[in-house]
């Protein structure tokens, strides 16, 4: 949905509403756990945050209060959503003079004693089509942990496609403003 100013919570509350009964923009739904589809551009950015348990365990922290999200120009709609799958959430990005906001939903959960984060994917009130995956990991024999960001996406409507080189940079942009605010999330911002 675009916007020329900036929608109010009664607006957003509105529209997440409006998607709980939507579905998915894409068939591919959970591709992002293993090989991300062909025909989507795919986007694989990672960055170690730093060692030792302490550094892990504020990481999780990060991935379940949407600490990624603290990036300029995108606001989570709302950053106290529960990681769970089925969760919808909305990105509220501003550029170029107007707001878009755009429906996600959790797809799956990862939880695993080394390995945490999960997946959304967009539904039919988003821009583009696809899906993002959010992970940190502990590596036992190293300590490092690291935090990576996986996405595969497409444009939705001929407007996006026609825009999409802005588009492109918008999600390096975000990509790079994500591991940063990760980064700070852990306490570690020089890494």
């Amino acid at each position: 949905m675009f916007l020329l100013s900036r929608p109010t919570n009664e607006e957003i509350a509105t529209f997440l509403r409006g998607c709980e009964a939507d579905s998915f923009s894409y068939a591919e739904v959970g591709a992002s756990r293993d090989e991300p589809p062909a025909g989507y551009h795919v986007d694989h950015n990672r960055v170690l945050l730093g060692y030792e348990s302490d550094t892990w365990e504020r990481s999780r922290q990060a991935i379940r209060g949407w600490k990624m999200f603290e990036v300029d120009g995108i606001e989570l709609c709302y950053p106290d959503a529960p990681i769970e799958v089925g969760r919808n959430v909305a990105p509220l990005a501003k550029h170029l003079g107007f707001y878009s906001l755009n429906a996600c939903r959790i797809v799956y959960v990862i939880d695993e004693a080394n390995r945490f984060g999960f997946a959304y994917g967009t539904l039919s009130e988003h821009a583009e089509k696809g899906e993002e995956r959010f992970t940190v990991e502990f590596c036992q024999e190293t300590r490092e942990v690291w935090y990576e960001v996986v996405a595969f996406s497409r444009p939705a409507s001929l407007l996006v496609k026609l825009g999409y080189p802005y588009s492109r940079y918008r999600q390096k942009q975000f990509s790079s403003g994500s591991k940063a605010a990760m980064l700070r999330a852990v306490g570690n911002d020089t890494c």
